[in-house]
């Protein structure tokens, strides 16, 4: 009996301090490894203490409940029961599939060399073990290999991966420039939980040439997924700050006074919102892909699809979003069927573009990422989105934002979204500011600047004119 308590007892305990500790799985390399090796110290013992081969079942399933208990005190996609769609297909597979890879496996295989058992299919289960551990010992290497960017050739180049202090979060950042006195340009991404570290090495690399080019991984996206919980504490004014929190850190590290923000689709609505609270810290802001009130452009999406939908024929999709009714809505899974078919419904001719450019997920493969970052890509931005999207449902720039004292530059693609672009042109008009231009980019959507960038090199070439050239 107190050997049976002992090894539930393991096993319930390790339950309880992982959900504790990593609730949405193991999110960073050190959480795989310890994740790894406390489970097969458990494993190690529950083969030890336990004289049945029903342990090799209850002791992962103790763990498993006790993980899935701890999980109740978080929100999110990746911690909410599952999803039937193809969402949340991806989600229960890279969340709680991969954690039972790095928790579940390892117990049960240190249970199995614990036991030394023997019997008529020794030879059998040895050759099974040996499979097992061989492809956990390559998936344990695998996601401990640490995320890189390439050097960039010069003495006074800056090519780094690092973290940046904002809100009591260390937010990820890609920081790559040939010249580390240039002046500095922020690049806040769009969607949240979004991530373009490897997007913005890719396609961007004349920029390092006249800036230094910091792509910040907001609040909950790519290497900042793990600075997510608690999700209470991620709302618009949160999000907002983070970007002059990194501002100042930025203005301090690099010793000048302003700089320039670059902000991208729902990045660009705090990007606005952040130069209107702190003006006297940037040089210009530039917008591409300019948000202006998500719930209006929702809804023109929504009536776009719907059309498309019934238009060729595609009978679900059509019932699905009838009964949906047109968003905002309550949680990110009701979203699916608009994020899923907008890039159809809005196609264009991309001939002529950057390989890949158009693709939200485009960079995703680069090495500035690990292969949890990549596995947990879906992820990050599904359980961000549910966190931050909601409370971004009552900002209309068009009412909140008539006047910024910085310049202004737009850039724009000639096939942008009708939902962004119908409710951008107003704004811009009506927007006041020291300077104000837009670049239509014509063979250009919704990811524009990254589609052409040689174009968009051309037109920050004109923004640091404009400012004048000093970085002081």
């Amino acid at each position: 009996m107190v050997r049976r308590a002992g090894w539930i007892g393991a096993a319930a305990g390790w339950g309880i301090v992982a959900g504790w500790w990593m609730p949405r799985g193991p999110l960073t390399g050190a959480q795989a490894l310890w994740s790894v090796g406390l489970s097969v110290a458990v494993g190690v013992a529950v083969g030890r203490l336990s004289r049945s081969r029903w342990s090799l079942l209850i002791a992962p399933a103790v763990f498993v409940v006790a993980v899935e208990l701890l999980r109740l005190r978080v929100d999110g996609p990746s911690a909410d029961a599952p999803h039937a769609s193809a969402f949340g297909f991806i989600v229960l597979v890279t969340g709680r599939g991969l954690h039972a890879l790095l928790s579940v496996l390892p117990m049960v295989l240190g249970a199995v060399y614990a036991r030394r058992g023997t019997g008529g299919r020794r030879y059998l289960r040895r050759a099974a073990t040996g499979l097992l551990s061989a492809v956990l010992l390559a998936v344990t290497v695998a996601v401990a290999v640490p995320a890189r960017t390439p050097g960039i050739a010069g003495e006074r180049s800056i090519a780094e991966l690092t973290r940046i202090d904002a809100g009591g979060h260390r937010l990820g950042a890609l920081i790559r420039g040939v010249d580390r006195s240039a002046p500095v340009l922020l690049f806040v991404p769009g969607a949240p939980g979004g991530s373009e570290l490897g997007a913005a090495r890719r396609h961007l690399p004349e920029l390092e040439k006249r800036f230094v080019v910091v792509t910040l991984d907001r609040r909950g996206g790519g290497s900042s997924y793990p600075a997510l919980d608690p999700t209470a504490t991620v709302t618009l004014d949160s999000a907002v700050a983070d970007v002059v929190a990194v501002t100042e850190a930025l203005r301090r590290r690099f010793h000048q006074d302003k700089i320039f923000l670059l902000g991208h689709s729902g990045g660009s609505i705090l990007g606005v919102l952040a130069v209107q609270r702190r003006p006297e810290l940037y040089r210009a802001y530039i917008g591409a892909g300019q948000a202006v009130d998500l719930p209006a452009s929702d809804k023109i999406c929504y009536a776009d699809i719907l059309a498309w939908a019934r238009a060729t024929g595609r009978g679900e999709l059509s019932r699905t979003l009838t009964a949906l009714g047109p968003p905002p809505y309550r949680d990110v899974y009701s979203y699916e069927p608009i994020m899923l078919y907008a890039n159809q419904v809005y196609d264009y001719d991309h001939s002529g573009n950057a390989p890949g450019a158009g693709d939200p997920f485009d960079g995703i493969d680069a090495s500035e990422y690990t292969l949890l970052q990549k596995a947990h890509t879906v992820n990050a931005v599904l359980d961000t989105w549910n966190a931050l999207y909601p409370r971004m449902q009552s900002v209309d720039l068009r009412r909140d934002v008539p006047q910024l004292e910085v310049p202004v530059h737009f850039v724009q693609g000639a096939h942008e979204m009708r939902g962004l672009a119908a409710l951008f042109t107003p704004w811009y008009e009506a927007l006041r500011a020291p300077g104000k231009r837009l670049t239509v980019v014509p063979s250009g959507g919704h990811r524009a600047f990254l589609e052409q960038p040689r174009r968009f090199a051309e037109v920050m070439d004109e923004v640091l004119a404009q400012a004048g050239g000093s970085t002081r």
